[in-house]
């Protein structure tokens, strides 16, 4: 991902939840959505198209859990390998058309129909820049001057970014003190990952802001979404294929203005950012609306705390990448920030709508 993922993931807002990347709507994360990197569109379990009369997927949604999980912690590892190879825009577009092609086998699959209406694919078109697009891109410039650790937990923030916006842009996410609290804490703990107190000594500011503009651009997508594709009629699969197909459109038109063509295609690049995009920005969102619809999408969004944990150990283990200790300790403090900023209260804190006893009506006021 980035997905991606996320303040609640796309399917967690009219279940959205997962973006996640997060990525195509729901790739958030890498994202989120998503939760990040996720979208508000449809109900996963109502699809067009689909037989919906089929039992339990024979892969228990643990074992998806943990692949989707691992599939998007590993993407920053895998921006960081594709960009030994290709310039950034070429890495982006290279992942959206694998990511496009695996939808794309997926809705032929089940015969899903596109959307009808210009202004349905107007509002896809602007969705597709804010999350898949755009992000994808900061990312894979970032990378190239920050380790993919670093890239990993800055998408993390994204459940901050989207909870801060969401008081403004959406009237029903009111505040409460918990979600503030988780807020300022988040925050602190991109404070500590950067290394505040130090004055930010050795950091790479280009390269960090673009990971958090990255990551602030999820939630701007999923809150577009919400507003404008919730109840076109179309499944999610089919807006969501449909949105990544703008995305390489946008990529396609843009790469050759700022890169020339690769000299060649060396093995390990090529092979990261295949797998960046048929992994990441494809199944990825398949596993992830799979599990929504099985599980719900509260556990399902849970796969966004699991990623920066992931990235980091892979760019430590896999790239030989250095970690000091405010790293791990800021990203712990990041995502207890963003867990608070997801909660709601609990059922017996709202009141009961006052009823009558049996046999007794509520008299009216005079």
């Amino acid at each position: 991902m980035s997905a991606p993922p996320a303040p609640r993931s796309p399917a967690a807002e009219t279940t959205p939840a997962p973006r996640a990347e997060q990525t195509s709507m729901a790739t958030a994360s890498p994202g989120v959505k998503h939760a990040a990197p996720t979208s508000p569109l449809a109900d996963p379990a109502g699809r067009s198209g689909d037989s919906g009369g089929a039992g339990r997927p024979a892969l228990d949604w643990r074992l998806r859990f943990a692949a989707l999980s691992l599939i998007w912690g590993f993407s920053f590892l895998l921006i960081k390998v594709g960009t030994d190879g290709y310039a950034p825009f070429q890495v982006t577009l290279g992942r959206l058309l694998s990511g496009t092609a695996v939808l794309g086998v997926a809705m032929a699959v089940k015969r899903e129909r596109l959307p009808r209406t210009a202004r349905t694919w107007g509002h896809l078109a602007v969705a597709a820049f804010f999350l898949n697009a755009l992000p994808f891109s900061l990312f894979a410039y970032a990378e190239l001057t920050i380790p993919s650790t670093l890239a990993g937990i800055c998408n993390a923030t994204s459940p901050l970014w989207g909870m801060a916006l969401s008081l403004v842009a959406l009237s029903e996410d009111r505040p409460t003190r918990r979600r503030v609290a988780g807020l300022g804490l988040g925050f602190l703990g991109v404070l500590t990952v950067l290394g505040a107190w130090q004055g930010f000594s050795g950091l790479d500011f280009s390269g960090t802001a673009m990971a958090l503009l990255a990551s602030l651009s999820y939630p701007i997508g999923w809150i577009y979404v919400r507003r404008t594709l919730a109840g076109t009629g179309s499944s999610v699969l089919s807006l969501t294929g449909s949105q990544l197909f703008l995305g390489t459109v946008q990529i396609a038109l843009v790469t050759p203005l700022f890169t020339s063509a690769p000299d060649g295609f060396p093995l390990w690049p090529t092979l990261a950012v295949v797998a960046l995009g048929a992994l990441g920005t494809g199944l990825a969102v398949l596993l992830q609306y799979g599990l929504v619809a099985e599980v719900g999408p509260t556990t399902a969004q849970m796969v966004t705390y699991f990623i920066p944990v992931i990235a980091t150990a892979a760019g430590v283990a896999v790239l030989g990448e250095q970690l000091s200790w405010n790293t791990p300790v800021g990203a712990l403090v990041v995502l207890a920030g963003a867990a608070l900023t997801q909660s709601r209260p609990r059922a017996a804190e709202v009141p009961a709508p006052l009823e009558p006893a049996p046999g007794r009506r509520l008299r009216k006021p005079s």
